[in-house]
């Protein structure tokens, strides 16, 4: 399952939006109907996750963790309680809580960024205040490529 692309849209009123259709075609086709919703810890962003990937990183998560000790359990009850199960209605909206859209200082426009196997919703102006200029990705992008090889 990969997400690929950049997408403009925005939320109504309620704050629900309209999943993109190339998004809603790859979670059909991998058959997930559930998704998970939650601010993304580094960025000021929400990621969209499917069932699947949910669940994968949960499990890599509590592997890592040692729950009989106050601050792993108090890192796991934090991740999971942030989170919000959710799915799409019959036209392809889902809706973003109120208290997630203050998180990501979300008003109404929307970018929809595939993120391999997660979806991010940014609000445009964060989403630009975080992007590298095309030569600063270039050199970035060359540095790492190298160290790979």
């Amino acid at each position: 399952m990969r997400f690929l692309g950049n997408i403009e849209a925005k939320t109504d009123v309620k704050g629900r939006a309209f999943l993109p259709a190339i998004f809603r075609k790859v979670l059909q086709a991998s058959g997930e109907e559930m998704l998970v919703l939650r601010r993304d810890v580094f960025q000021q962003c929400l990621v969209l996750y499917p069932g699947s990937v949910w669940n994968a990183r949960l499990d890599a998560l509590k592997a890592k963790l040692k729950l009989w000790k106050p601050a792993h359990q108090q890192m796991l009850r934090q991740y999971v309680s942030e989170a919000e199960t959710l799915s799409l209605d019959g036209n392809g909206r889902f809706l973003i809580s109120r208290r997630l859209l203050k998180a990501a200082d979300i008003e109404q426009d929307i970018q929809f960024i595939g993120m391999d196997d997660t979806i991010e919703i940014w609000a445009p102006k964060h989403l630009q205040e975080t992007l590298k200029t095309e030569d600063e990705f270039g050199h970035d992008f060359e540095e790492i490529m190298e160290e790979i090889d």
